[in-house]
């Protein structure tokens, strides 16, 4: 059966990323999104942040990763966007109505988004912005020899070897390919096999397929059959298009990667998570379309739109609607959206923030949905 999903909208922001933390510390679970943060339980009360300006049709800010950068046990949130160049924090001042400190973490090139992941596998996030055409950069946060947060962050530029340039393209993902329990990264042309020390040993290219130019982020990396070797999922951010790569090695060794389709009749799947949503201890693909990724000039920007569920059955992927219709109705989910329990229900709800507006989709459970088979 598929999930029942009740729409709630929080505001007409049209800020594009979204997370989901206890702001004020009284443990429950806030979101924060652009320049305003919203009080749960119910999010009606909404408290600005900080002050951003427009730029065209977007924000300088895609990501909200939280995590406590000082070690003042307030969560604060990592951020960045294109035009600036930065990643940055925001520091939480723990009162509600008061704005928080801006911080810069390091200047890395046009951010397309910023992702947490435990690069050197030490039980903790890095955190890593996708640049096309700049270097591939991981930003570690410094700890005292107590463990706590010293707010501030050691920058490793990763070395490559068997590859021309160290410059990224469009897309970016993190997960290990070969099951050797190291995490790799994914470009869209091809990935670099992690050393045993990430921030001094070479990351070796393998240039074994060629994804869409403007892949998504993240490209996801998951173990679909189970046999030890992850395949990819793979997003078109800028144009129509949604795939798995099904990772085949031959007896001597050899790597291929064959695609199949999921949904090549959307567009603009800009990010993506695998969660568990439907909680049958199984991970599902959270996914939709960025609204208006690019205004006017890109395939899809005027199709009717929303986001889905697809899970996997063993072969292919059983595809859920959760929301869809035209411009005015239909919702997407942006360029980072949001995954997380808002109500103590053990069931995870959907935050999804977007030039068409910020909403919650609260997670009911299981009800009688026909979901179409996508081969």
């Amino acid at each position: 059966m598929a999930i029942q999903f009740r729409k709630v909208v929080l505001s007409a922001e049209r800020f594009e990323s979204a997370g989901i933390f206890d702001v004020n510390g009284d443990g429950i679970p806030d979101i924060v999104s652009g320049a305003f943060w919203y009080e749960g339980p119910d999010f009606k009360k909404q408290y600005r942040l900080c002050h951003l300006d427009p730029l065209g049709d977007y924000f300088d800010d895609f990501s909200t990763i939280p995590v406590d950068v000082n070690g003042d046990g307030r969560i604060d949130f990592i951020t960045g966007g294109y035009w600036g160049k930065t990643v940055r924090w925001r520091e939480n001042p723990g009162v509600g109505g008061k704005l928080w400190t801006e911080h810069d973490i390091a200047e890395v090139g046009h951010l397309e988004t910023t992702r947490a992941w435990d690069v050197d596998g030490d039980g903790e996030l890095e955190y890593v912005a996708n640049t096309p055409g700049a270097p591939l950069v991981v930003l570690k946060l410094i700890r005292d020899s107590s463990g706590k947060a010293t707010g501030k962050f050691a920058v490793h530029k990763l070395k490559f070897k068997g590859r021309e340039n160290d410059k990224q393209g469009h897309g970016l993902g993190f997960g290990d390919v070969t099951g050797n329990g190291r995490g790799d990264f994914i470009f869209n042309n091809g990935w670099l096999e992690a050393p045993e020390n990430p921030y001094e040993g070479e990351w070796i290219w393998h240039p074994e397929f060629t994804l869409p130019p403007m892949a998504g982020i993240p490209i996801l990396v998951v173990d679909l059959n189970n046999d030890g070797k992850s395949e990819l999922i793979v997003g078109n951010g800028h144009g129509y298009g949604l795939s798995w790569w099904e990772q085949i090695v031959d007896a001597s060794g050899g790597r291929t990667w064959k695609e199949h389709l999921i949904d090549p009749l959307s567009s603009q799947y800009h990010d993506m998570q695998w969660v568990d949503i439907d909680g049958d201890g199984q991970g599902e693909l959270i996914t939709g379309k960025r609204f208006r990724s690019h205004p006017h000039n890109e395939p899809g920007v005027l199709d009717a739109f929303g986001w889905y569920i697809f899970k996997w059955t063993g072969e292919c992927f059983a595809k859920q609607v959760v929301d869809f219709g035209p411009i005015g109705t239909g919702h997407g989910l942006g360029i980072s959206f949001a995954v997380g329990d808002l109500r103590g229900t053990g069931r995870l709800d959907v935050v999804a923030p977007g030039k068409e507006g910020l909403a919650v989709y609260f997670n009911e459970g299981e009800g009688m949905i026909e979901m179409p088979v996508i081969m």
